[in-house]
């Protein structure tokens, strides 16, 4: 005789337990997903705040400096701006984690901007004021297409350095800015001939060593003339000054 196979009851209690547990994990799941989202959307609606804010006041620094009176063309405060978004980028590119952060782009973009804005205020300056700005836009990209900008970078570096009078406008070929992009193809800049500068409306590619530079800025003799007599000068007042208080003191001698 055949016995009939024995039916375990079906443990109801734990299917319902399992069910409730599982879509637990699911509605928290999706919600901290719901959650996460939202902080990401405000974090982007926060960035683009922040850059239309700085847009605009970049925009009103133009503005105002355009008035600027003839007797001040000599520092902006844009330049300002510039020189000290300069240091915190040469810092951050120095770093190796953070050379390709989105916060090193949007600098550099915005960087670049300020100086496109910087390098036309002083045309329109010096077309008012009439005196002429010594310029240079230099143009490179990355060392495995541009394997010596970098120390053409560095001869920039020493040149500025040495004649702060010189304005020395550096912009990265790989932003995709749109700005850039003009300024480079009215300039005639090729991404494939690099490094670059443009000195008096005069494209030279390839590397330029220092006194390459200066021989293709005649006013930088007229400022080397210039410190050279001021230094005559100083030595020649500091030799009459000498003669002066020597004869003083003989004379209370005698």
């Amino acid at each position: 005789m055949n016995e009939k196979p024995i039916r375990t009851p079906i443990d109801w209690k734990t299917y319902i337990i399992s069910f409730f547990i599982t879509a637990l994990i699911f509605g928290a799941a999706f919600e901290v997903n719901n959650l996460l989202s939202s902080k990401k959307e405000a974090d982007i609606k926060g960035v683009q705040d922040q850059i239309s804010l700085d847009i605009l006041s970049s925009e009103t620094q133009f503005d105002l400096l355009g008035e600027v009176s003839c007797k001040n063309v000599d520092g902006t405060i844009l330049s300002q701006e510039i020189n000290s978004l300069a240091t915190k980028l040469s810092y951050m590119e120095a770093n190796k984690q953070s050379a390709a952060s989105p916060e090193l782009i949007y600098l550099k973009k915005y960087y670049s901007l300020l100086q496109i804005k910087d390098y036309i205020l002083m045309q329109r300056l010096a077309v008012k004021c009439q005196f002429k700005p010594i310029s240079i836009l230099y143009f490179y990209g990355n060392e495995d297409v541009c394997p010596q900008c970098v120390n053409m970078g560095l001869v920039l570096t020493k040149l500025r350095e040495s004649y702060p009078e010189v304005r020395i406008y550096s912009f990265d070929t790989n932003l995709k800015l749109s700005a850039l992009n003009t300024l480079r193809e009215v300039n005639k800049i090729s991404e494939t001939k690099l490094p670059a500068v443009i000195v008096d409306d005069q494209a030279i590619t390839g590397f330029r060593t220092y006194d390459d530079l200066k021989k293709l800025i005649p006013e930088l003799k007229e400022i080397d003339k210039k410190r050279a007599d001021d230094e005559k000068s100083s030595k020649a007042k500091a030799t009459s000054t000498s003669g002066t208080s020597s004869k003083s003191i003989l004379s209370k001698i005698i």
